[in-house]
């Protein structure tokens, strides 16, 4: 054994046919492609041909093959070494096969490393893909130009704009993966290795071809000149990347791969991942996939805490909150007891639980046999007493104070010692629930998002009195089961809701002023948002929480309900809605309804700008946001902009609030809080004393921590 860095050494194995070097990179976690890496990997095929060896393998220690680039060198933190294209050049030219030998995840960088050696081995369980969309990024060492060439250009288009990773049968049919090797586990490195290394000396022993892939045509002559396959392909994904650059980039530089010669299409990657590279984009990108992992560390929690070893979880309530928080449980293997108060209401809630497996199923999300598997992991009880043997119990019962705390004073009764019990309220104090219990140390917040099956966010709230054992565990629950989670504290609303309470009540004031509701939801949606308060309104439906027999007219929401508009369920809201598409419409007549309130409650109407509106709504958020990080109740500035990318539509290309206020200007942003605030007045115009003394010092919010 040789050591070429301090991450990558060379081994020998004897063939029949000679000897085949084995290079092998071990830099764990994940065998990122840090410039040590590279370094060895080019000094390693160098000496392989120098020795005369008869073939080559690239193999990988630890639970993964290269799983991509080393993020934390893009800013330029990288050492002098190779670079990438001198490695994969030497791959590609090597006078004896190279075989990639692949378990874990090929992803990025990893996977553009495989492409260019001549062959590629994996075991069962490994997955590949190019995800560098998902920074705002497209594949820069020969990816885009080189997976359509295997794989087609269909395929390319749908992984490189998605970054979804395809496993071993897909990779297979596809052309991807030449050998798959069967009846080895993942972990398993020396059966994959013996493989790998058996297979290089086949290909010696046979004669065949160094196939490089930049030489291949055959996949794309097909879309050559073919205008139609990437116009159709650009407005199927229209509206899940609207206003993202990379899903365009990536399309493009698959346009050059099909139209191009390979070295005229390196250049058009090339020059559009520099584009890409040094744009705000992938820098708010970028600094979105570092603010997630941030919002693991909690200050003053061990990471040897002990953790609840969650066995079976329980879930108070089958309604639409209860079923998918369930979800989220069976879908992560775990068993999990719901409770409602009658057999009706647990019958209908399981039956949603259903339909929406089975529309997953139907979709192609899941296996077919999932539906089962899944539904078999939930129990429906009517009796609190099934939560008995849960290790963490979850109540989504109606937003109600006095009901929560009945509750929580039956779940004390109830749940075994060490189980931790968690309320899933949006905006109510945790504190107070965990009063009623003889055990607060155990009680936290975990606000699920709605759909609590689908979205990402998950804001833990930490009680004054709750454990460090029950903070890990609740952020390591949040792991397992899917979700982003963020660790807060106690205030009304929270981080993301009490942000959200000061959006609307301007949002609700501009109103009254003079703008429409398609004026205020279309600007956010121009912003990136999927879309505004009063779309978001109609969605919800505008009665919940009303009553006819207590309305008085005394807001607009109620004047709406009192002239029997519902919002998207009966057609009529904010907007008028298509009884087929549910396409929104603006109504004159809620206008002039809005108009009439306002001036009849003495509120003179102007014309509002759009970029005055952009200002009223987000403006607010930011000084709230300082407000909240004064106090204690986030722990970093990143952390709240996790909980708006995840839980509230913030356009991650944007970074989140803090990140895009500090992109703005803090100085601006001061100078305008105080412009509204002397116009208008108002608790969340209240300037925030963080962000003057961090504007004043020339620092950011998004790095601000506590």
């Amino acid at each position: 054994m040789t050591q070429l860095s301090e991450t990558v050494r060379i081994d020998t194995e004897p063939t029949e046919v000679g000897d085949v070097a084995v290079i092998v990179v071990d830099n764990p976690p994940v065998n990122a492609l840090s410039s040590h890496v590279r370094q060895g990997l080019y000094d390693g095929l160098k000496k392989a041909a120098d020795d005369g060896v008869a073939g080559i393998v690239i193999i990988c220690e630890g639970r993964t093959f290269i799983a991509g680039a080393d993020i934390t060198e893009f800013g330029g933190g990288a050492q002098k070494a190779a670079g990438l294209n001198e490695v994969q050049a030497l791959m590609e030219a090597s006078p004896v096969p190279v075989v990639a030998a692949i378990h874990g995840t090929a992803l990025g960088g990893g996977l553009e490393v495989a492409l260019c050696a001549h062959y590629r081995v994996s075991v069962r369980g490994a997955k590949f893909g190019l995800p560098e969309v998902n920074l705002g990024l497209l594949p820069g060492a020969g990816g885009t130009q080189r997976l359509p060439r295997v794989v087609g250009v269909p395929k390319a288009l749908d992984m490189m704009t998605s970054g979804r990773h395809i496993g071993v049968d897909e990779a297979l049919e596809a052309g991807l993966v030449d050998q798959v090797v069967d009846n080895v586990v993942d972990g398993d490195l020396a059966a994959l290795r013996s493989a790998a290394v058996a297979f290089a000396a086949k290909v010696v022993e046979e004669g065949r071809p160094l196939l490089k892939i930049s030489d291949r045509d055959d996949k794309i002559l097909a879309h050559r000149g073919d205008e139609k396959v990437f116009a159709d392909f650009r407005a199927s994904i229209a509206r899940k990347t609207r206003g993202f650059l990379a899903p365009e980039y990536n399309i493009r530089c698959i346009e050059a791969a099909a139209n191009l010669p390979f070295d005229e299409g390196m250049k058009v990657e090339g020059k559009l991942f520099l584009e890409l590279m040094t744009g705000p984009q992938s820098a708010a990108q970028r600094y979105a996939f570092f603010a997630e992992r941030a919002a693991n560390k909690i200050p003053g929690i061990d990471k040897d805490t002990p953790l609840i070893d969650v066995k079976r979880a329980g879930v108070l309530g089958a309604g639409t909150m209860g079923g998918g928080i369930a979800m989220n449980f069976a879908n992560a293997g775990i068993p999990v007891t719901i409770v409602d108060r009658d057999q009706p209401s647990l019958d209908r809630g399981l039956g949603v639980v259903r339909k929406n497996y089975e529309r997953s199923a139907a979709r192609g999300s899941i296996p077919a046999d999932a539906v089962e598997q899944r539904m078999a992991l939930i129990t429906g009880s009517t009796d609190k007493a099934a939560f008995a043997d849960c290790d963490v119990v979850i109540e989504a019962v109606f937003e109600d104070m006095e009901l929560k705390k009945s509750v929580f004073r039956e779940l004390d009764e109830i749940c075994k010692p060490g189980a931790l019990l968690a309320t899933n309220t949006s905006a109510l104090d945790v504190n107070e629930i965990a009063a009623v219990t003889s055990r607060p140390e155990s009680v936290i917040g975990m606000h699920f998002f709605s759909p609590a099956n689908v979205m990402k966010m998950l804001e833990n709230v930490r009680g004054d009195r709750s454990s460090d054992t029950v903070v890990a565990s609740t952020m390591a629950i949040g792991k397992k089961i899917g979700k982003v989670p963020v660790m807060v504290g106690v205030c009304r609303g929270f981080v993301g809701n009490r942000m959200l309470f000061a959006r609307g009540a301007e949002a609700d004031r501009m109103l009254l002023e003079g703008a429409t509701p398609a004026q205020i939801d279309t600007v956010l949606y121009d912003f990136g948002f999927p879309m505004g308060p009063y779309s978001m309104s109609d969605l919800a439906g505008l009665d919940i929480g009303w009553k006819a027999e207590t309305s008085t007219g005394s807001t607009i929401r109620e004047v709406l309900c009192e002239s029997g508009r519902r919002g998207q369920k009966n057609g009529r809201g904010y907007y008028t809605y298509d009884p087929e598409t549910r396409e929104a419409t603006p109504d004159p007549e809620v206008v002039e309804l809005i108009k009439q309130f306002a001036v009849g409650h003495g509120h003179e109407q102007r014309e509002i700008s759009d970029q005055e509106v952009l200002e009223r709504l987000l403006y607010p958020m930011i000084n709230e946001g300082a407000k909240i990080l004064d106090e204690k109740i986030a722990i970093r500035g990143s952390d709240v902009d996790v909980v708006w990318v995840h839980g509230y539509g913030w356009p991650v290309y944007r970074g989140g609030p803090m990140y895009w206020a500090d992109s703005v200007g803090l100085p601006e942003v001061v100078a305008k809080v105080r412009e509204y605030g002397e116009r208008l007045g108002g608790r969340h115009w209240e300037l925030s004393p963080l962000l003057e003394r961090v504007a004043s010092e020339g620092g950011a919010l998004h790095q601000y921590s506590n």
